[in-house]
């Protein structure tokens, strides 16, 4: 399996879209009520979300493609911090990265962090922060990469209250 990362620019909304969706339905299905999966689907991971996104200069998004034909199966969306932790202008949240799960294990994700790393470190962030639903079994990946766990929040889909942690990494020792 090839599989490439590339910056993503207006148009790829419509790829975002639909491994924004498909991931969040192989992930949460079974944990998060059908009805207010399809809800937060619709309503989060809508073309146009994607496409404001691309449009924001504060937001970096990658595209993950399966070679040879660039089917989407995974992105990385990177941007301004919104967590209940303290935060300031040397951080920057990891808001998403989502892998189908035929693309687990084989490297893409930790390939994925790191273009967000040094893309992160070069513009002169200090810390990545990220949230992840407290149960997620890629914790353990986060770890590896280095995060340590700086704050909780509690995550609202359908009226359901979900545990996250937040997590932070410092970028200070990287290199450019």
């Amino acid at each position: 399996m090839t599989l490439s990362i590339r910056l993503c620019e207006a148009g790829d909304e419509h790829a975002l879209n639909a491994v924004g969706i498909a991931t969040f339905l192989e992930t949460f299905s079974g944990v998060i009520d059908g009805a207010a999966l399809i809800n937060h689907c619709r309503e989060k991971h809508a073309a146009e979300v994607y496409a404001s996104a691309l449009a924001n200069p504060d937001h970096r998004l990658w595209l993950v493609g399966m070679e040879p034909n660039g089917a989407p199966v995974g992105y990385l969306h990177m941007t301004l911090p919104d967590l209940p932790v303290a935060y300031d202008h040397r951080h920057v949240e990891i808001k998403r990265i989502y892998l189908l799960g035929k693309t687990q294990g084989t490297g893409i994700g930790r390939r994925l962090m790191e273009t967000a790393f040094r893309d992160a470190h070069a513009r002169g962030f200090e810390e990545v922060l990220l949230g992840v639903y407290s149960k997620n079994p890629s914790i353990g990946f986060y770890e590896k990469l280095g995060f340590r766990q700086v704050g909780t929040r509690q995550f609202d889909v359908g009226g359901t209250l979900y545990d996250d942690y937040i997590l932070g990494r410092s970028l200070v020792a990287e290199t450019a």
